[in-house]
This record gives C-alpha cells, sequence and structure tokens, in this order.
C-alpha cells in the first residue's frame, strides 16, 4: 500500500512502474468535479478509470476486499472516507468470492485493520496483497466523490 497527497505526487511519478505513473498522472491532470460518474478507458481493460459517487456508511457495514488481478489507486475529489486496510494473511474467512466475474473476494473481517482517512487531494495505492473496506464514515454519512484508477497487474 502506498499513501500519498496530490501535491507530492509529482516526485513519486520518478519511482513508479509505468501503470501506476500512468494511473497517478492522470489523476494529477483530471478535472473530476464536473466529469460524470461512470467508466473511462484510459489504456482499455488494462488501466481504466471509475468516477464514483458514494455515500459513506458504518464500518461494519462495509465488506473487506481483495482484488487479485488489479491495483487500485483510490482518490478523494470531496468529501472524506476512512478506509480500512491491512495485508492480507490468507487467514480471513472468505464471505463472497467474485474474483472470476468482478475481480473481487469479500470477507468477513480482517486481522490487523488499520484505518486511513481520506481527504481531498488524498490518494491510496492498493496492491493484491491489501485488504481494505472502502467508503467508511469519519463522524457519519458524507457524500465523497472518488476516483478509482484500476491497473492491471500484468498489464
Amino acid at each position: 500500500m502506498i499513501f500519498g497527497n496530490m501535491n507530492s505526487a509529482p516526485e513519486m511519478l520518478a519511482w513508479l512502474p509505468a501503470g501506476l505513473r500512468t494511473a497517478v498522472s492522470y489523476l494529477m491532470g483530471g478535472d473530476f468535479d464536473t466529469r460524470p460518474a461512470g467508466r473511462y478507458d484510459l489504456a482499455g481493460d488494462d488501466i481504466f478509470v471509475l468516477v464514483q459517487d458514494v455515500t459513506t456508511k458504518p464500518k461494519l457495514e462495509q465488506k473487506p476486499e481483495v482484488h487479485r488481478r488489479y491495483i487500485d489507486v483510490q482518490f478523494v475529489v470531496k468529501g472524506r472516507e476512512a478506509i480500512g486496510v491491512a495485508v492480507d494473511t490468507g487467514k480471513n474467512k472468505v464471505r463472497e468470492d467474485l474474483l472470476t466475474e468482478r475481480d473481487v473476494l469479500f470477507y468477513e473481517a480482517m486481522d490487523d485493520e488499520s484505518t486511513l482517512v481520506l481527504k481531498p487531494g488524498n490518494f491510496v495505492i492498493l496492491f493484491p496483497s491489501d485488504v481494505h473496506r472502502p467508503v467508511c464514515q469519519v463522524d457519519g454519512p458524507e457524500a465523497v466523490r472518488k476516483v478509482v484508477v484500476k491497473v492491471k497487474v500484468d498489464g
């Protein structure tokens, strides 16, 4: 996992792998305030963007998840979002396996969960070894505009 802010993102570009460099560069140059929610392709299924308008929920209503084929670069445009994160130990009880259909595996819970609070300008890069519980509320339900860039692991 990598946590950052767009203010420091230019320095990261030198050492990020190509796909992640493309994702972060795209986020640096995007005007996401008025862009309609939906999917946008950067490199077909190898790198694509999901612009989302969500409302945060209590932590226990959100399922921990992992992805195996894609790295997530999650960026908050408006609002605040708490996101639980942990290393995938392989010991978490599977709640729902949708890896084949949607590249997502949901767990009942996760071991050693830490919480990050993402504010406008913050981003987190989540690898297949990172369990995450997104869209959790900070102080209560909150409208959040976020952008998720999906970068194929082998792309």
